[in-house]
């Protein structure tokens, strides 16, 4: 499968469920290459109610984790031995940087691009934007274990 996937799909696919589940359409996918996703932030979020009450701001980590997730989905695209009933399991983050808030209203733009694969690690460049400007980006690796 390649392409585009909804959230049904991407249900399928990844075991995290909300909250947790940051990763709401997958809109560009080139297995073994790239994969371009989004997420929706809303102001409904649970983490808004304390990060931070009166100037609302999308937590870090949680970028990271919208990214892991995205790795997870392209390392899903791109081998054959995984796919539904596989765990991805995030095994590394190196120069992980924040540049821009980002905050109820925005859609974050998720993009994984793959520098290498080894066996089940796969590692690849990342990178989150807001209206094309780069709010977070991070080398990310993904264990995939098949199941």
């Amino acid at each position: 499968m390649s392409g585009q996937l909804d959230i049904l799909q991407i249900q399928e696919l990844l075991p995290h469920r909300y909250p947790f589940l940051l990763v709401d359409k997958v809109i560009e996918c080139e297995p073994k290459e790239r994969l371009l996703a989004c997420k929706n932030v809303t102001f409904n979020e649970p983490f808004f109610q304390g990060h931070f009450p009166k100037n609302p701001v999308f937590p870090g980590v949680l970028m990271l984790e919208a990214l892991a997730q995205t790795t997870a989905l392209l390392t899903s695209q791109s081998d054959d031995q995984y796919g539904p009933g596989s765990i991805y399991y995030l095994a590394g983050i190196d120069n992980a940087r924040f540049k821009k808030q980002v905050g109820p209203g925005d859609q974050l733009m998720l993009e994984a691009v793959v520098i290498k694969a080894r066996r089940n690690i796969w590692t690849f460049d990342c990178r989150a934007e807001v209206d094309g400007q780069l709010a977070a980006s991070a080398k990310i690796m993904c264990a995939a274990v098949a199941g």
